[in-house]
């Protein structure tokens, strides 16, 4: 089946059309339930839209709801990558039995196979095909069946890629079970909707780990490995009760029956899956080795069996949002007036905010300043330490103005080199999330905010 899909702006356009519609199907019944929960979006994307997590021309409701995607500024392109970080350094690195692999995005054998299956159709050539009067109605049909035959399929997932590495895979680790393949790539899900209905496919960042066990231990291994994903995602969580899973509806496959276990984060437009799990059998494996079942075999104390596949496979994208909406707090703070107006911190999980440190300059002669700055910049830089030289800038700031900006940020602190760097070597650091402002030598930031964050990760 070829789904055609001009640009993301025609599934804008109508998903205006039916906005109201949109409301209902969130279960926003309740008025002033849905004005608060529209007051919180508008916020957070007035946060993304001036601090470059969102790429801009894509700040439109639906770049919030779950069946769009969205583009990403430098910040969101920074997070989304700490995120991919963990989450690899989660599953693979920290476990002897998971190996990664890449696998191509194109395989036309398997879509052959497939009910639907979306492909990337040169327009040009379909356009010249259907304008060609000469045609009878079958002879463009068969023009353009030809045509689809000769293009690459769009990955709607990354299992079938693991699934096909198997055998290759069970003479690496010598036949022994468990273990687990993993990857992490851009997919397009196929959209949701009645049949027959065009829609745009959208593109995911995905991460996959397909994993092989026994099949009288495949239903612990899925309860296992969905307690593990929780309790990742939950780990750099600021509210981690947001986080919940759900088993899904049972589904018949085959003559088998597929359990599945959904890992949720709670939107303010409702929940939102952020990983899958499901216990496949070994339908799918065997229905990718057709003819190969004696090689797919090994051993379980005195008996043959084909491994249980369990599948558990997130949505990066979904990821990013969610930790974004999490990590966004309003609290008050009392100026010198006795006011108390709300401050907006973005707390982020010191491993995954964009910034761990900026750097700017107090009081002091402009050029020794800069000079210092830059050097405590590149040795940061050379230690990996993502930092932001706020010292460039040239419009004129107070302290509060630039702590109230980074805190929006989600900057982790903030280093202040004034007359006391130069005389002494003393800096100032200030805390996002205590706000607290304390004297350190410039020598020991670099060690700092190393042992910081690797605290923090191992919280």
């Amino acid at each position: 089946m070829l789904t055609f899909c001009a640009r993301r702006r025609l599934c804008f356009k109508k998903k205006l059309r039916g906005w109201s519609q949109t409301l209902h199907w969130r279960n926003w019944t309740d008025s002033v339930s849905a004005s608060n929960n529209l007051d919180h979006i508008s916020a957070l994307r007035k946060l993304f839209s001036h601090h470059y997590y969102i790429a801009e021309e894509h700040l439109n409701r639906d770049c919030f709801l779950h069946d769009s995607s969205c583009g990403y500024g430098p910040f969101g392109m920074e997070l989304r990558k700490n995120i991919l970080d963990q989450w690899w350094r989660s599953v693979v690195i920290s476990r002897p039995q998971v190996f990664g692999i890449s696998t191509p995005h194109g395989d036309k054998s398997r879509a052959m196979e497939q009910e639907r299956t979306l492909k990337l159709v040169d327009t040009e050539m379909f356009h010249h095909i259907l304008n060609q009067k000469e045609l009878n109605r079958d002879q463009t049909k068969e023009a353009l069946e030809k045509l689809l035959q000769n293009v690459l399929p769009m990955r709607t997932s990354l299992l079938q890629g693991a699934l096909k590495h198997y055998i290759h895979f069970m003479k690496f680790v010598n036949k022994k079970l468990p273990f687990g393949l993993a990857e992490t790539g851009l997919c397009y899900q196929l959209p949701e909707g009645p049949p027959g209905e065009p829609g745009c496919p959208l593109e995911v960042m995905q991460v996959s780990l397909t994993w092989f066990c026994f099949p009288r231990t495949s239903s612990q291994w899925l309860d296992y490995w969905a307690r593990h994903r929780l309790q990742w995602w939950r780990k750099f969580a600021l509210g981690p009760s947001n986080f919940s899973c759900s088993d899904i509806e049972v589904k018949q496959e085959g003559n088998k029956m597929a359990r599945g276990i959904r890992l949720l984060y709670q939107f303010p437009w409702g929940a939102e899956p952020l990983e899958t799990l499901w216990n496949l059998g070994d339908t799918e494996l065997l229905q990718t080795h057709k003819g190969s079942q004696s090689r797919l075999q090994c051993r379980d104390g005195r008996k043959s069996v084909v491994p249980h596949v369990i599948s558990i496979s997130g949505n990066i994208d979904h990821g990013v949002l969610a930790y974004l909406h999490n990590s966004m707090q309003e609290v008050k703070k009392v100026d010198s007036k006795k006011n108390q107006p709300m401050r907006k911190v973005l707390k982020l999980h010191p491993s995954l905010t964009p910034v761990k440190v900026a750097l700017d300059m107090g009081k002091g002669p402009v050029m020794e300043l800069r000079q210092v700055c830059e050097g405590l910049l590149r040795e940061l830089i050379e230690g990996s330490m993502s930092s932001w030289p706020g010292y460039l800038e040239t419009t004129p700031t107070s302290m509060e103005q630039l702590n109230t900006k980074y805190d929006e940020m989600g900057v982790l602190f903030t280093v202040v080199i004034n007359d006391d760097t130069l005389e002494s070597g003393l800096v100032q650091l200030r805390s996002r999330d205590t706000t607290i402002k304390e004297t350190m030598h410039i020598s020991e930031i670099k060690s700092f905010l190393t042992k910081y964050i690797a605290a923090a990760e191992n919280n």
